[in-house]
């Protein structure tokens, strides 16, 4: 149920957008054990100049390679966070020839009542999810 949102730099291709949107997938589902199904992805294509990604001084080299990922969810165990990050750097490496460094992700917690899923209701809070 995480909603991911990912921005990148504009130029790739439906094929390496998709590849990148199954890596993604593949990782949340493995760290955070969420169903198969549970799969809701934004993708924000930005041209040039307009995705600034720095290194907050960590040294980190950035390329036009760099991709964003926010990561909306319930409450997640730091374990299973770092479980995410790790493995979705290697599989981006793997998959789609991303450097670990040209990867950023943040997650933001939220609860229950935060979700809607459809129909005006809250899911979580009605016990349909």
């Amino acid at each position: 149920m995480p909603l991911i949102t990912i921005d990148l730099i504009e130029g790739r291709s439906d094929e390496q957008l998709q590849t990148l949107l199954d890596t993604v997938h593949r990782a949340m589902v493995d760290a955070f054990q969420v169903p198969e199904r549970d799969r809701y992805q934004i993708v924000n294509e930005r041209r040039p100049g307009r995705l600034i990604v720095e290194d907050t001084g960590l040294d980190i080299p950035r390329t036009h390679n760099v991709v964003v990922i926010r990561a909306v969810s319930r409450p997640r165990t730091e374990e299973s966070k770092t479980r995410f990050y790790q493995l979705l750097a290697q599989l981006l490496k793997e998959r789609c020839g991303i450097e670990p460094s040209d990867l950023m992700v943040s997650i933001v917690t939220n609860s229950d009542a935060d979700w809607s899923f459809g129909h005006g209701r809250a899911q979580f809070l009605t016990g349909e999810l």
